[in-house]
């Protein structure tokens, strides 16, 4: 294990910083914003490494393979520290919303946060929502458009507070080491509920991990 703290920055640090990186994404609307390819692992012999069970509710897969397929997105670049987080996201997520609602513009998939640096305290930042194509009328000011990563990645499922998301990158970082898996360079939550909208106690967040190249789950 390359940390022993949690919530306040280093689990999340230590996973982009040290090269495991994590990706996760959010909200309550239809469609996913990723193409998911998932494979069930078989057991583990004598030999490998017992699946690292997550904080999360039963039946959730953790660790599953996932193809994200990349898509035009309206985000908010930003920064903050990591004992405003959810606020900070939430926020972004409210801008974005009221340039898709005034150009009548519906999501194409769930809303994602798309973490592209970390250390201890702090966090730099991109709140997305994937949309079906470019906007005729291009956002101005903090909103951009651009596109989300795309790539082989692995999914896992978080539900409950967004301060314990702490435990599960925990857990995502021994599943990691375990299988000596090597990500890329940053990590994105995507939003099954709302974060502008959802109780910061009662979130579903999917945690996706792009894996380099070469590199195929143990499962």
């Amino acid at each position: 294990m390359p940390f022993v703290l949690f919530r306040s920055g280093p689990v999340r640090c230590d996973l982009l910083c040290s090269g495991l990186v994590v990706a996760i994404l959010t909200a309550g609307i239809a469609a996913p914003a990723f193409g998911q390819a998932p494979s069930s692992p078989p057991a583990p012999s004598a030999s490998e490494p017992a699946p690292t069970k997550a904080p999360a509710t039963a039946g959730d897969t953790f660790g599953e393979d996932a193809a994200l397929a990349a898509k035009t997105i309206i985000y908010v670049k930003g920064s903050g520290t990591w004992d405003k987080a959810y606020d900070i996201i939430s926020g972004s997520f409210k801008k974005i919303k009221t340039y898709l609602d005034k150009e009548g513009i519906k999501p194409d998939g769930l809303p994602m946060t798309i973490f592209t640096s970390t250390d201890d305290t702090g966090f730099e930042f991109q709140a997305a929502m994937p949309i079906a194509e470019p906007p005729k009328n291009p956002p101005r000011g903090e909103l951009s458009v651009g596109r989300s990563p795309e790539g082989k990645a692995l999914r896992f499922i978080h539900r409950g507070s967004y301060e314990d998301l702490d435990n599960t990158y925990e857990a995502i970082t021994n599943y990691l080491d375990d299988r000596r898996l090597e990500a890329k360079d940053m990590f994105i939550e995507e939003y099954e509920t709302d974060p502008a909208t959802t109780d910061a106690k009662k979130l579903v967040v999917h945690v996706y991990v792009l894996i380099k190249n070469g590199q195929a789950s143990p499962g």
